[in-house]
């Protein structure tokens, strides 16, 4: 794939930072930005489409209703999904979490029903069973990692148990770099009677995915983090548990029939779909799944691996530089969080942006128990994606050598 080329597809990317410099975009695992073609697609919806879809009988509901329809039956055939039944439009990977530990959780959780996480989890894998715990009794067990950041082989199987209702783990760590076998946790969690919820808002924007195959049971990821526009994600559930869960909200769209006495729910997926579509973002995904797949999931995921890898030998020439995860390139996606002597992250990121214009991640991000257990309360955070290249990575590290003389490094 020729990054370069597919750079200019990026219109942000063709400013000029305030420093003059161009802009080197390093911060793809917080949101990605957007190829014109996705902005192209929103827009035209916007211009030739735009109606309240699934209530009206006039020509542009009808379109807008395609439209929206349409992106459902993108989404499924992107992830794999048997039926776009089993698609349901959210605004983002945290609402797909809360909605199954609301329509799910209340049911299965309650008097002391089983949750196994990670330690490495997403503050959205995270919190929302913290709160089913102190709601309705959920009972929590946690998955550590080892100084390499992969999940401890012995816990996995200690922590899933018959007591486990469900085990909710990322494919991809926004830290560690790590790749989950998710299938195998699945598999183990089928054994014990569990179902698996996977985090994929690091993964599908980056690899294919196939939800049958990865035997898991619920699927979330953000549109966001992979070309597409903010608010609108998915979650992706087998079609038997939609059936069987009850609605996450109330109103419009998600009913069949309301009377004062009471009401029934509309068909899946549009009972968890209450009030009016993102029907712009949803066409906007259903673009960006296009781009990617034009690009080839497997080329993506290859020329990111090889920027990890370009990036890990790079900034293994400051000797004052920690980084975080699995040693080997090979075990790791694409990016990496560190922290560099003494300087504080948020210290590092701004001397970065002010120096060279490079923009990367300070912080905890959302990952507060992963980095108490590291020992560290920040860390600074470089993720790459498709526009990306090593030129980008030599600005990264030209600014470190910056920053080694500002801050007085030794």
């Amino acid at each position: 794939m020729n990054a370069e080329k597919i750079r200019r597809d990026f219109p942000i990317l063709n400013r000029k930072h305030r420093s003059g410099r161009r802009v080197v975009y390093l911060d793809s695992a917080a949101t990605s930005q957007k190829p014109k073609q996705v902005l192209d697609a929103e827009r035209k919806y916007y211009e030739e489409k735009n109606a309240n879809p699934h209530r009206a009988v006039y020509e542009l509901s009808q379109l807008a209703t395609e439209a929206y329809e349409g992106a459902r039956e993108r989404v499924a055939k992107f992830i794999g999904a048997k039926s776009a039944r089993e698609i349901v439009f959210v605004r983002n990977t945290t609402e797909a979490i809360n909605l199954v530990r609301h329509a799910w959780g209340r049911k299965n959780l309650a008097k002391g029903g089983g949750v196994t996480a990670t330690v490495m989890e997403h503050h959205s894998n995270l919190v929302p069973w913290l709160l089913a715990r102190e709601e309705f009794g959920a009972k929590l067990e946690f998955i550590d990692f080892d100084n390499e950041g992969k999940l401890e082989q012995r816990e996995i199987g200690r922590k899933i148990t018959g007591k486990t209702k469900l085990v909710a783990v990322t494919q991809v760590s926004n830290v560690l770099a790590t790749v989950n076998n998710v299938r195998r946790i699945a598999k183990l969690a089928h054994e014990e009677g569990a179902l698996t919820l996977v985090d994929g808002a690091q993964a599908a924007p980056h690899q294919r995915v196939n939800v049958q195959k990865l035997e898991c049971d619920f699927y979330a990821f953000s549109g966001h983090k992979m070309l597409g526009p903010m608010n609108v994600g998915v979650l992706w559930a087998r079609e038997e548990l939609l059936e069987e869960m009850e609605p996450f909200l109330g109103g419009g769209n998600m009913i069949r029939e309301v009377t004062l006495a009471g009401a029934r729910w509309n068909d899946v997926p549009h009972k968890f779909e209450a009030g009016t579509a993102n029907v712009a973002g949803a066409v906007g995904l259903a673009a960006a799944m296009d781009y990617l797949e034009k690009i080839g999931l497997g080329n993506v995921w290859r020329h990111e691996q090889s920027l990890g890898a370009y990036a890990l030998k790079r900034l293994g020439e400051f000797k004052e530089l920690e980084f975080y995860g699995p040693r080997k390139a090979s075990e790791r996606a694409g990016l990496v969080a560190f922290n560099f002597g003494d300087v504080h992250p948020h210290d590092l990121a701004q001397c970065l942006d002010e120096e060279m214009g490079v923009a990367v991640r300070s912080g905890h991000h959302c990952t507060m128990p992963l980095h108490q257990k590291l020992g560290i309360t920040a860390s600074t955070r470089a993720s790459f994606y498709v526009h990306n290249t090593k030129e980008d990575v030599d600005a990264l590290c030209e600014g470190l050598e910056k920053a080694r003389g500002i801050f007085q490094l030794k």
